[in-house]
């Protein structure tokens, strides 16, 4: 049977098109075991707000040294997750289905224990997976053996897996091999995250860049008819 698989890097709360991904493969690894670096989407995410977009940071502690992975990053404190659930209830209480998920996702911050960011990551796609409807299967990139080289290990993991397609985000152009993925008889696919409509949000004007719940918020029920691989590519 064909298998398509995505890989991309542990982040936290990620947006719309992170999920859309998810939901085009049959299996999405979690590449955790890679350099975590510092201002970037794994540890934090943008919300909207009254006056602009706002940023939930989860504190890590950071030993300033290329060889920190994600997987291994702890956080540095331990009561953040009230903190952004009380960020979460002051900008989203009076959104149309912030009721419909506040108690589940009271559950997910306040029972929040874990104390490494990429279990935390972890924590939170599971459940926003479920709310979408998304039954991809979720791996970690510590699931399997790993080699060296940026592209080579991509395709070992492809490989591993039994994948013959691979989808990549648009931003590996840069830097992505696709003859070794042609020597392999695996299929790149780029993601393309253009076009996506606009939808009812709280606060306006209206802004793309911001996290899942944003979307979730304030469309409840709807939110994957504002994702193209729930729509066939009809977006």
């Amino acid at each position: 049977m064909p298998k398509k698989i995505a890989i991309l890097q542990s982040n936290y709360i990620p947006w719309k098109g992170y999920f859309d991904l998810i939901n085009q493969v049959d299996e999405f690894i979690l590449f955790d075991q890679v350099q975590y670096t510092k201002n970037d989407w794994r540890n934090r995410n943008l919300i909207k707000t009254s006056t602009d977009r706002q940023w939930l940071t989860i504190p890590v502690k950071q030993l300033n040294s290329a060889e920190q992975k994600i997987c291994d990053t702890e956080i540095a404190q331990h009561n953040w997750h009230k903190k952004h659930w009380q960020s979460l209830l002051t900008n989203y209480a009076k959104a149309p289905f912030f009721k419909d998920f506040r108690e589940l996702f009271a559950d997910l911050y306040l029972g929040c224990n874990e104390t490494h960011l990429s279990q935390i990551n972890y924590r939170f796609i599971i459940a926003i997976n479920a709310i979408l409807g998304i039954t991809t299967k979720i791996s970690r990139s510590s699931d399997y053996a790993m080699v060296e080289g940026k592209t080579e290990r991509l395709v070992s993991l492809c490989r591993i897996t039994h994948a013959d397609e691979y989808l990549s985000g648009p931003s590996a152009k840069n830097y992505l091999n696709e003859s070794l993925f042609n020597e392999a008889n695996i299929r790149v696919s780029w993601m393309d995250y253009s076009g996506y409509p606009e939808y009812p949000q709280l606060h306006p004007p209206f802004q793309h860049q911001v996290s899942i719940l944003d979307l979730i918020f304030n469309t409840g029920p709807d939110a994957p008819k504002f994702m193209r691989s729930f729509n066939c590519g009809s977006l």
